[in-house]
């Protein structure tokens, strides 16, 4: 296991992968007490470029452990353009056509939305309610509402 760390405008970053492949990002150290440290400099240039108000899809490898339909779900997160946001039933119809289901529940696509790895790269922050409800962010609702307001400007 490799870590690094990134000082952004909204506290230190955690950054952990394997072989140089980012596999978390979190604003919780990671416990694991044998990592080695490793630069991730691609990702911290993306992130520096991010909090800059700059946005380009991630150009270094990702690998988020999750199931499936996890993943599939967090590929859709990616498509969501910077600034833009998206109810969990409008990702969950998206999920639904790539799956050729003829519907998926918003719930379903919630539970992948709350287990994605990679905070902010993979931008769930741009999720909400139906009603406009800055519900479930595991970072807290606070790093949500600034992740977005930060989008705004």
């Amino acid at each position: 296991m490799q870590i690094d760390k990134y000082d952004s405008p909204m506290g230190t970053l955690w950054l952990s992968g394997e072989a140089g492949v980012l596999t978390a990002l979190s604003f919780f150290q990671p416990d694991v007490p044998e990592a080695e440290c490793y630069d991730f400099t691609q990702v911290k240039h993306w992130l520096d470029n991010y909090f800059r108000g700059q946005h380009c899809m991630p150009d270094f490898l990702m690998a988020p452990r999750g199931t499936a339909f996890q993943r599939l779900v967090w590929n859709l997160l990616l498509e969501i353009p910077f600034g833009e946001i998206r109810t969990y039933g409008e990702v969950a119809s998206m999920a639904a056509r790539q799956m050729g289901k003829e519907k998926m529940f918003a719930q379903a696509v919630g539970q992948a939305v709350s287990r994605n790895p990679i905070a902010i790269i993979i931008p769930c922050h741009r999720v909400i309610g139906a009603g406009g409800s800055l519900t479930g962010y595991a970072s807290g609702i606070h790093r949500k509402q600034w992740l977005l307001d930060h989008e705004r400007t």
